[in-house]
């Protein structure tokens, strides 16, 4: 059987071992299911190999999930929030992704703020915002929200919008509100902390 002197697995494992050295309980079960995976490699077991990193993936998504989590805002005066969720999909399902959404309220009025990275919709989203006549092509204006560049869309007919951002072009946060002031969804927006965001690992 031909081998390579630098498998393919032994470089994934590599690279999967760089995001969990920070955190020895996780580290366990990554490492754990990354050292079984380099073992059933050896022994020409790669279906198992497969699963095993597959999964040590995931449980650093979950991780990410997590971390993403701590940017979702609190809520500012007069709403309230439900607590932040997170969510983290392998690239089998919709091309993967790592997800956190947090609810507010406020009597009838309604807002979410979501955050996505590591997903295959930031290329076309990268592509709509060096694009301004397609960013604005729905109805959507061009705003600076904190320096950055964000995407509005606002009814005051309806009281609903949605802002729209990219950061660093790896995070894209969504703001949608219902029965909402703009005023409320800015102030949302604003709220989000984007320079540390970027500089998150």
């Amino acid at each position: 059987m031909l081998r390579l002197s630098i498998s393919t697995m032994t470089v994934a494992a590599v690279f999967l071992m760089m995001f969990v050295v920070s955190s020895p309980a996780l580290a366990d079960d990554v490492t754990d299911s990354i050292n079984e995976a380099l073992k059933q490699y050896d022994s020409g077991e790669f279906a198992g190999a497969v699963q095993n990193l597959d999964y040590a993936s995931q449980l650093i998504r979950q991780k990410k999930g997590g971390q993403l989590e701590a940017f979702l805002p609190a809520p500012i005066s007069g709403w309230e929030a439900e607590e932040a969720t997170s969510q983290a999909m392998g690239s089998a399902m919709l091309g993967g992704g790592v997800t956190a959404e947090r609810s507010y309220s406020k009597g009838d009025s309604h807002l979410s703020v979501k955050i996505i990275t590591d997903s295959p919709m930031m290329q076309g989203m990268m592509m709509m915002f060096s694009n301004p006549m397609l960013a604005t092509s729905d109805g959507g204006k061009l705003e600076k929200i904190n320096g950055e560049q964000a995407i509005v869309k606002y009814s005051n007919e309806d009281k609903a919008g949605t802002v729209t951002i990219v950061i660093a072009g790896r995070f894209l946060i969504t703001v949608e509100g219902n029965n909402i002031d703009k005023k409320d969804l800015t102030a949302f927006t604003q709220a989000i902390e984007f320079k540390k965001l970027a500089a998150m690992p």
